[in-house]
């Protein structure tokens, strides 16, 4: 039998998520982040063309409305896993592919991460804990990023103990990970551009 209210709530989360705030910000700075930089609406992309300070807020907002309906879900649904499985993938998709952005969006870095804390802040932190690691030896924001998505539902199985929330963050990864398929090959080739340790230019 068909749950209307569940597919009423999935429909609202993919077009809530689907919201394009790194878009919107840039337009607020005067700026079309979708032709600057890596042409990615995402909070690097913003930082690296507007401001850390753009940045900060469009990570904020991006990761706000990933946890906000998966949180919600887990009162509203009585933390009934199944649901919350298919409203955390939904929270993604609709980030990674926008209604508003016919059908791109940016990479769901941020969004997975605020669908994490909603699952579990326990995990949350500690796949925080090692992004950071990654991308402070590194200086490369998509390889951490990558490399934290893909042990995320490693760390919630083993926290939580809850299968369907482990394939949601599985899902969740795998998008996010496709999603950083242009980053993947060029970080193959040598040519990804660092967000730390740049290269300096050597003057004869």
């Amino acid at each position: 039998m068909i749950d209307y209210t569940l597919v009423f709530y999935l429909i609202l989360t993919y077009l809530i998520t689907s919201i394009p705030f790194g878009y919107i910000v840039g337009k607020i700075f005067g700026k079309d982040v979708t032709k600057e930089g890596s042409g990615n609406i995402g909070a690097t992309n913003v930082a690296r063309t507007i401001g850390k300070k753009a940045g900060a807020l469009v990570l904020f907002l991006d990761a706000l409305k990933g946890y906000i309906p998966v949180k919600y879900a887990q009162e509203y649904f009585f933390y009934n896993s199944k649901y919350i499985m298919l409203v955390a993938i939904v929270a993604i998709i609709g980030h990674c592919f926008s209604i508003f952005m016919k059908f791109k969006g940016g990479k769901g870095v941020a969004t997975g991460f605020g669908v994490l804390i909603a699952l579990s802040v326990k995990t949350a932190l500690i796949v925080f804990l090692f992004w950071l690691g990654v991308f402070l030896v590194s200086g490369y924001v998509s390889l951490a990023s990558i490399m934290a998505s893909s042990i995320s539902w490693i760390v919630l199985f083993y926290i939580e103990k809850d299968f369907y929330l482990s394939v949601a963050a599985f899902i969740v990864s795998l998008i996010i990970v496709y999603k950083h398929s242009s980053n993947i090959e060029r970080l193959l080739k040598g040519t990804e551009n660092r967000f730390l340790y740049k290269a300096k230019i050597k003057e004869d």
